[in-house]
């Protein structure tokens, strides 16, 4: 069985980056911030024939004054859909979506070589750029995150409680589809930053796994990055 990974980059929109920065004046720092992010859209055709779509809509990040009121402190309800398409051989396979942020502070997560499945901690190149590495241990479910200057980390947005197969409940940080398509939305959910005194970003991912009988692939579509302040 061939493990093949695949990442693409969302390219940013100028218009939309310098408004969220320019929005972090000490005067906006007592309104909330609303900042609508483009989303994207990958298609990856599998070795098999089988045809990936991914595709991020309705992404968007609400920067709001902390409730500990110091630089220190920062809160961001971020919302977005994510949906996957197959089509060609084995269309019909299902698989399992992962949408998650990642979190830096004073490093920059908008750079080249980000690479890899979202199911690992943040690690960052020379170039700046994040490695998500499967198998890791630094993502989370939860976004409630303490970072000092040059560190990162990733989170997941899901925290799904099913039974697995002995009963037995269990969180999953996945959405489990059938057949064809499936998706995943999430309003609102919370990133709380401590403890960074620097500048922070975020940026989404949604990481996908489709299995057919020939092949197993991980595929990885990036949003743009947004400052948090």
């Amino acid at each position: 069985m061939n493990i093949r990974k695949t990442v693409a980059r969302v390219a940013g929109v100028a218009a939309v980056g310098t408004c969220a920065l320019g929005l972090f004046s000490t005067g906006a720092a007592n309104a909330d911030t609303f900042v609508p992010l483009p989303g994207g859209t990958l298609t990856k055709t599998l070795s098999d024939g089988t045809v990936v779509t991914v595709t991020m809509t309705g992404e968007s990040a609400n920067i709001n004054p902390s409730l500990g009121d110091t630089p220190l402190h920062r809160n961001v309800w971020v919302s977005g859909t994510a949906s996957v398409q197959l089509s060609g051989n084995n269309s019909t396979a299902g698989g399992k979506i992962y949408p998650g942020y990642v979190v830096g502070c004073q490093v920059n997560i908008s750079g080249g070589g980000a690479n890899g499945g979202a199911t690992g901690g943040a690690n960052f190149d020379p170039s700046g750029g994040v490695s998500l590495n499967n198998g890791g241990t630094g993502v989370t479910s939860g976004g409630n995150l303490t970072l000092g200057p040059g560190q990162a980390q990733s989170f997941y947005v899901l925290d799904l409680e099913q039974p697995d197969d002995f009963g037995t409940d269990t969180h999953y940080t996945r959405n489990k589809f059938s057949g064809s398509s499936g998706s995943v939305a999430w309003a609102d959910e919370t990133i709380g930053l401590n403890g960074c005194a620097g500048y922070a970003q975020a940026r989404s991912f949604v990481n996908v796994e489709v299995s057919t009988d020939n092949v197993t692939s991980w595929i990885t579509l990036w949003g743009q990055p947004f400052s948090i302040g």
